[in-house]
């Protein structure tokens, strides 16, 4: 066993009140900031963490292979919990047409929307498709993003969106280690127009694919567009039942465009994530807050909308767990970065530091199941994000600047 030491950090921001505390509820002494910290870990599991003049004599004495990281931050690592990054297409257009005060709904019937980018997808291989996505990892991953969340969705047909899945699937044989991916299953995205209605849809496609792909192993999640003119609470139901017989683990997009439940739906069928909640009201907060679904912020999405955010104070406030994705896509929230959007959207929010950086590393972890991750304690997996500079307050306080090891 190789045992490894980072010594001297700056400062490492442990999370390990929030740990403690299941990510609710928290205060500035829940991110567990150490100065002139040290880091001992092997491939499987942090060792120790704690001040470098307490580092136990015997870890010292084992041959470690030792770095100075002197002059460096540490945080658990940061988590984009929600991407929808295999793509072809351009909306750049559409962009134009909101600023022009076109709705989102008005750009989709004008063939707009999750299916314009539908046809720029099907117009490119999946040899096409894996190299785009490969690039946005990598670019991703330049900003200290260490676990990404990819959904499949802009497929659309059987064919297509095996095919999603199987690029998502590639991709995480080439990153890992060094980049975690979570496949999830999206083909409840939209509804095409060939089909009569999202019961004949969710029939003919989603979940005779669902069956296909959970045979073969590769899929994390799945996840569907709960929303009026998408997909109803039945389909919810097919899905998650149909799910539930895989042993495959839930996520849904909840009450984006009008407060239609979904966030009372996800704690029904313990969701592992909540995602969007711009217009969840008071019971849905309620639900959330006494369940283990996390509660997903979106905030690129509505910037890139131009609508109001969902009430995160009220969320946290009542207790539940709150997470930040990035929501990157190419149509909703064309951006990527999401150290940027969580500094951008904390003000807004009303978010405390401990609270910002939960959100991007311990619930976001646990949006995806990830329950060995999200805070620098002994017995958890070492993944961490290491950015160059001499304290956490600087990360957040420079935006736009990358501060990504």
């Amino acid at each position: 066993m190789t045992l490894k030491i980072f010594r001297h950090f700056s400062e490492i921001a442990t999370l390990q009140g929030a740990h403690h505390k299941d990510g609710r509820r928290l205060t500035f002494e829940d991110l567990g900031v150490l100065k002139d910290a040290s880091i001992v870990f092997d491939h499987e599991q942090i060792l120790w963490v704690g001040e470098d003049r307490h580092l136990p004599e015997n870890f010292a004495q084992k041959g470690m292979q030792e770095i100075d990281v002197s002059g460096k931050v540490c945080t658990p690592e940061v988590v984009d919990s929600h991407t929808h990054l295999v793509f072809g297409g351009d909306r750049s257009l559409e962009y134009s047409m909101r600023l022009n005060g076109a709705s989102y709904e008005e750009i989709a019937n004008a063939g707009g929307g999750i299916l314009n980018s539908t046809r720029g997808t099907h117009a490119l291989s999946r040899k096409e498709l894996l190299k785009l996505a490969h690039q946005r990892v990598k670019t991703i991953r330049s900003y200290g993003v260490g676990t990404i969340e990819i959904k499949s969705g802009y497929g659309l047909s059987f064919d297509k969106e095996y095919e999603i899945a199987h690029v998502i699937h590639d991709l995480k044989n080439i990153v890992r280690p060094e980049i975690q991916i979570f496949n999830t299953f999206m083909a409840a995205h939209a509804v095409p127009k060939e089909f009569a209605s999202s019961y004949d849809y969710m029939k003919d496609v989603v979940l005779p694919l669902l069956d296909k792909l959970a045979e073969e192993k590769i899929l994390d999640a799945v996840d569907i567009f709960h929303e009026q003119n998408y997909f109803t609470d039945d389909d919810v139901a097919s899905l998650f039942e149909r799910a539930k017989r895989w042993n495959l683990k839930v996520k849904i997009h909840a009450d984006e465009f009008n407060d239609n439940k979904g966030a009372m739906l996800a704690t029904k069928y313990e969701a592992l994530s909540a995602d969007h909640l711009l217009k969840t009201c008071d019971d849905g907060i309620k639900a959330l807050s006494s369940s283990n679904t996390v509660a997903t912020l979106l905030p690129g999405t509505g910037f890139f909308l131009g609508k109001p955010q969902a009430n995160a104070r009220a969320l946290l406030d009542a207790g539940a767990k709150v997470a930040m994705a990035s929501d990157f896509n190419p149509g909703s929230c064309h951006f990527d970065n999401l150290i940027f959007l969580a500094s951008l959207a904390a003000p807004q929010y009303r978010m405390t530091q401990a609270e910002m950086w939960c959100a991007i590393t311990l619930n976001a972890a646990h949006a995806l199941g990830l329950k060995n991750q999200g805070a620098l304690i002994a017995g958890l997996k070492p993944r961490f994000s290491i950015f160059n500079t001499d304290t956490l307050d600087r990360v957040t306080y420079n935006w736009g600047k990358n501060f990504a090891n």
